[in-house]
């Protein structure tokens, strides 16, 4: 059984042992069920190498980080509409040159540095290794699973297609209820589509605040993926340092 929605009375019953028993599965996408921090890094050095000729190894790592994790804020402004995909992409891109001292010139040059990294990017997303064992599991014990993410539906169609997951059937997007995490409407869509109800279903995502503290005010029980061993004092919700802990 794949990830197809399902009525709760055709579920199966799913015993996680530390987080007890539940009916569904809702996963975050980008760091949670794929690497995305390895296939944006990877595909901007490529990209970028002829802007930033002979940059040593710290440095494109310091490059992957401005991009990945300092201009989160414009990630924002797409999120609240106030910029297209591309221009945000294209505005991270810009922070992270900048910071080497590479002007980006508009016009052909930004298009096509654009359009090369949109190309090359979804051809190092991969799944981690954790991701498959789980959705066995869940497979064979009948329980629904979907993803729930703060991204549009067709891009994320792809990245899980292109990470082997394509049996993840049940995907809402920021563009399915036309609201982004950490919304309620966006989490109670996925448990909808999974028929199941909210107290029954995990959500687990990497981000402690969308992921963990939103679906949990959403009513779902939030599980905060935390791969990398961040510290975040104060936090007294669920956690896992691996998918794997699901199986315990």
């Amino acid at each position: 059984m794949a990830s197809a929605a399902a009525h709760p009375s055709t579920t199966g019953v799913f015993d996680t042992g530390t987080f007890g028993t539940v009916r569904g599965v809702l996963f975050d996408i980008d760091d949670t069920l794929v690497d995305l921090e390895y296939a944006l890094t990877t595909a901007l050095r490529e990209v970028s190498e002829h802007l930033l000729p002979g940059m040593d190894t710290a440095g494109w790592e310091k490059f992957g980080r401005i991009f990945t994790h300092e201009t989160t804020h414009i990630y924002d402004r797409y999120l609240a509409g106030e910029l297209t995909f591309n221009e945000q992409r294209l505005l991270r891109g810009r922070a992270a040159l900048g910071h080497f001292g590479v002007e980006l010139a508009d016009g052909e040059e930004s298009h096509a540095w654009v359009t090369e990294y949109a190309r090359l990017q979804p051809s190092y997303v991969r799944a981690f290794d954790d991701v498959v064992p789980v959705l066995d599991a869940l497979d064979a014990a009948g329980i629904p699973y979907g993803a729930v993410s703060n991204n549009v539906h067709d891009y994320q169609r792809v990245k899980l297609d292109s990470a082997g997951l394509s049996r993840i059937s049940v995907l809402v997007g920021t563009d399915t209820v036309g609201v982004p995490k950490p919304d309620p409407a966006i989490y109670l869509e996925g448990v909808r589509l999974l028929g199941t109800r909210p107290e029954e279903t995990l959500y687990v995502g990497d981000n402690r605040l969308l992921d963990a503290d939103g679906a949990t005010a959403a009513g779902l029980r939030g599980i905060w993926l935390n791969r990398v061993g961040e510290t975040a004092e104060g936090f007294a919700g669920r956690e896992i340092d691996s998918l794997a802990r699901l199986l315990a």
